[in-house]
């Protein structure tokens, strides 16, 4: 079972609470569809805003699905037929989700904790980065570019593949959508569109690096960061 503590390994964390509540944190085990996480989410940014609930992060897998964020071109779209398509209110382009990805729908109180989009996803980001150095890997964000990228070598060549994507939208200061990390989802999925709009880099997933790492070790790895990044978190029952 995950511990929630509220401050593991004694720092402040990066972009905390000013009164120190904790989060709540839930997992869903089956898959959930796009459009009911999308109607649980609004729901609960909704009653955060309005102070009748508290913050939540909630992981989840969904069926293989194409989303298209606000910045998506039509061009982008290479397989319309392949899997299902939804619109998305989340900044960015096309992203592809499905089994075997960790997907994390994040909805903090920006008033309780600071009014600062950019600082909330330089905070995703550093969370991500963090968790998954507890792998050994070493990844990072790069100018001009969205999400969490490797290099990958070889014998006289590199390159960049991304590993976890961002997205989020705001309403009242309280954000929702997020952010998704590759374990072992099947990476052909995403010749059906252009990730993104990264038409030179690729994606990879923590498998596809020749570590076996499961699912339930990347929550405990991503828990043990947002303590870091976020501060402390409490159980709570899924929305679905």
């Amino acid at each position: 079972m995950l511990d929630h503590l509220l401050n593991p390994e004694g720092h402040t964390p990066l972009f905390g609470r000013q009164d120190g509540a904790a989060a709540g944190w839930a997992l869903s085990r089956g898959q959930v569809s796009y459009p009911d996480a999308v109607f649980a989410m609004e729901r609960r940014a909704a009653a955060i805003a309005d102070g009748r609930e508290g913050e939540l992060i909630w992981l989840l897998e969904h069926p293989p699905l194409y989303t298209a964020g606000v910045s998506a071109r039509t061009e982008d779209l290479l397989d319309a037929a392949r899997f299902p398509v939804f619109a998305s209110g989340r900044g960015g382009q096309y992203t592809y989700h499905g089994p075997g990805q960790r997907v994390v729908y994040v909805m903090l109180d920006l008033t309780a904790r600071r009014r600062d989009v950019k600082a909330l996803v330089s905070a995703l980001e550093h969370w991500i980065i963090q968790a998954l150095a507890r792998f050994n890997v070493e990844a990072g964000v790069r100018p001009g570019r969205v999400g969490v990228w490797v290099e990958r070598r070889g014998p006289g060549w590199s390159r960049d593949d991304k590993i976890a994507a961002l997205g989020i939208k705001l309403r009242r200061w309280v954000s929702y959508h997020g952010v998704s990390i590759n374990v072992e989802p099947d990476l052909g999925h995403f010749a059906g569109i252009v990730p993104c709009g990264q038409t030179e880099h690729g994606v990879t997933s923590l498998v596809d690096l020749g570590l076996p790492v499961t699912l339930d070790e990347v929550d405990a790895a991503l828990l043990q960061s947002f303590h870091r990044v976020f501060g402390p978190t409490r159980p709570e029952v899924a929305p679905y």
